[in-house]
């Protein structure tokens, strides 16, 4: 490559073999420009002056730039070659800023339904499942495997082991409907996790009740919302409150907790209902200063409930 080095108001200016002007500050990246004349002319040679209307300022030369290449790197110019602004040049458009500019969303709204609206609409058809894990006093992990429905929020216990291989959670699955009995037949949807516990043979057995599986993307926990809020409500309440031995010990606690969850915790969604209370009517109000209320302990005090007294 034939070179001309020629340092004019900190511009360090060069012109290579293809016949084009290269402007750089010291310290700073390399910008090119197109050569006046022709954009693959000969090479300099040694010696030899730049070409005849080339400013002599770093500024001149950003404005140079501008006027042979108008569009160059995008809004800072006009077509007038006027710079609409001093400084670096701006860098060119993304995607996003593209479809901005012609009016286009980067993601349309889509004709189907939202994920949030699928939900709501068949929240009485979906079943969501998902593992949890609890470290015991003696540092072994414990697994239990959780299903809730969508439409009650009832949350059943569905097993607990140390080894969640594949074979485990597919019996796990069929001792689960074999609980759920008849209300497996309005169930249309199943929510999942990729998980490695979940092998083939775990949807064939709801595959064959006409169940649907729904694997959620990977690493997008919020896809089975109502399933990982339940597990935070539980390690809240209490897994992160209380000391687990062995497996017996955590299906005790959980056998309890979920007893107290499904049939005298109020939930928002539910109008503060119990989810045992989802398909009734909601009580009629009454006058508590005229009855008296009876605290009852669960899990020890670990939370309680309330009941009027007979």
């Amino acid at each position: 490559m034939n070179e001309v080095w020629r340092a004019r108001s900190g511009i360090v200016a060069r012109r290579c073999a293809r016949g084009r002007v290269r402007s750089r500050r010291r310290g700073s990246g390399c910008r090119c420009v197109a050569a006046a004349g022709s954009a693959a002319g000969p090479a300099l040679p040694a010696g030899a002056d730049l070409p005849a209307g080339l400013p002599d300022s770093g500024r001149g030369l950003r404005v140079h730039r501008r006027r042979e290449r108008p569009v160059h790197r995008g809004r800072a110019v006009d077509q007038a070659g006027q710079p609409g602004r001093p400084g670096p040049p701006a860098r060119s458009l993304g995607p996003d800023q593209i479809l901005h500019d012609a009016g286009i969303d980067p993601a349309p709204r889509r004709t189907g339904p939202t994920w949030k609206q699928f939900l709501t609409a068949q929240a009485r058809g979906i079943l969501a499942v998902d593992f949890v894990h609890v470290d015991t006093v003696l540092l072994r992990r414990i697994y239990a495997l959780i299903v809730i429905e969508h439409g009650t929020r009832r949350v059943h216990l569905a097993g607990i082991t140390a080894n969640p291989d594949g074979a485990w959670t597919t019996q796990a699955a069929r001792n689960f409907l074999l609980d759920l009995g008849q209300r497996s037949a309005s169930v249309k949807f199943l929510i999942r996790d990729r998980a490695g516990q979940f092998t083939g043979s775990f949807p064939a057995v709801f595959t064959a009740e006409g169940i649907r599986i729904l694997a959620s993307p990977p690493r997008a926990p919020r896809a089975n919302a109502i399933c990982e809020r339940i597990i935070g409500t539980m390690r809240r309440e209490v897994l992160d409150r209380l000391l687990i031995v062995h497996e017996h010990h955590l299906r005790r606690v959980l056998t309890e907790y979920l007893r107290h969850y499904n049939t005298a915790r109020p939930h928002r969604a539910l109008g503060q209902l119990a989810p045992a209370q989802a398909e009734t009517r909601p009580p009629e109000p009454i006058n508590l200063a005229k009855h008296q209320i009876r605290r009852k302990q669960v899990l020890g005090g670990l939370t309680h409930e309330y009941q009027i007294a007979a």
